[in-house]
C-alpha cells in the first residue's frame, strides 16, 4: 500500500500544490491508482520530490531540473558545476558590494561614483565644490585618465593656497584674487598633470575634448563663484 498525496506531501516536507505543480510541469510522474481511484505513491515518487525539493533549495530552477530528466540516479554533475559557478560569482559581487558599502560607511565616500574612483574621492582632502566638479569629470573623462588624475589629487593633499581658494568670497579684492592665481599656478600637482597629460586630460574622452570641456565648463560656473572663476582664468594667462 502506498502513500496518498497528503501523505507524501508530509513525508517530504513540502505541500500538497507543491506536489500538483511538480505534477503539471512534468517533473513527477503520476502515480499508480488505486481500485478507489485515489493516488498512490510510492518510495521513488518520495526520493524524486526530495531531489527536486534539494536541487531548487541549491537555487536550480525547475525548468533546469526538468532538463535533467527523472533519473534520480544520475547525479547532476554538470548542472551542479555550472550552479557553483554561477554562486562564486554571486559571491565575488556581494563581496565587491560589501567592500563598496564599508567605503561609503567608514570614510562617506560619494555614491554616485565607481568603486575604484569613489575610494580615491573619499581619501582625498577636497572642498565639497570639489568633490562635485569630480563627479562631473568623472562622466566626461576617459575612466582610466580620470583614475589617473583623481590618484594625483589624492596624493598631492589640499596646499594652503587651494584653502584660500575655497574660501574667496564674491568681491575679493584685485589683489588677492591675483595672488591667489599665481600661487594655484605653481602647484606642484598642475605641473605633474601637464607632464602626465600632454595633451590635455580631456584628450581622450569618450565623447571628445570638446564635448568634455564644455560640461567641465558649465559645471564651473555652477560651482564656484565669480571670484574663483576669476582665478581660474587668470591661472590660464600666467606665465610658465
Amino acid at each position: 500500500m502506498g502513500w496518498s498525496t497528503r501523505q507524501l506531501a508530509e513525508l517530504a516536507g513540502t505541500t500538497l500544490r507543491t506536489i500538483r505543480h511538480y505534477h503539471e510541469v512534468g517533473l513527477l510522474a503520476e502515480p499508480e491508482r488505486r481500485a478507489n481511484g485515489y493516488k498512490s505513491y510510492g518510495v521513488p515518487h518520495l526520493v524524486r520530490v526530495l531531489r527536486i525539493k534539494r536541487l531548487t533549495e541549491l537555487g536550480l530552477s525547475l525548468a533546469r531540473i526538468g532538463e535533467l530528466g527523472e533519473g534520480d540516479d544520475a547525479h547532476p554533475e554538470e548542472a551542479l558545476k555550472a550552479l557553483d559557478a554561477e554562486v562564486a560569482g554571486t559571491i565575488e559581487r556581494l563581496q565587491r558590494v560589501r567592500a563598496e558599502l564599508g567605503l561609503m560607511l567608514r570614510e562617506a565616500a560619494p555614491a554616485e561614483l565607481p568603486a575604484g574612483v569613489a575610494a580615491v574621492v573619499a581619501g582625498s582632502d577636497l572642498s565639497a565644490a570639489d568633490r562635485a566638479f569630480s563627479v562631473v569629470l568623472a562622466q566626461v573623462m576617459a575612466p582610466g585618465t580620470f583614475a589617473r588624475y583623481a590618484e594625483s589629487v589624492r596624493l598631492h593633499g589640499r596646499q594652503p593656497v587651494e584653502v584660500e581658494f575655497d574660501e574667496l568670497t564674491e568681491d575679493a579684492d584685485e589683489e588677492t584674487r591675483q595672488r591667489v592665481a599665481e600661487g594655484m599656478r605653481e602647484l606642484p600637482i598642475l605641473r605633474e598633470i601637464r607632464e602626465a597629460f600632454p595633451g590635455g586630460v580631456y584628450a581622450d574622452a569618450p565623447r571628445g575634448a570638446r564635448y568634455a570641456s564644455e560640461m567641465a565648463a558649465r559645471a564651473l560656473v555652477e560651482l564656484y563663484n565669480k571670484a574663483q572663476l576669476d582665478v581660474l582664468a587668470r591661472m590660464s594667462s600666467v606665465k610658465d
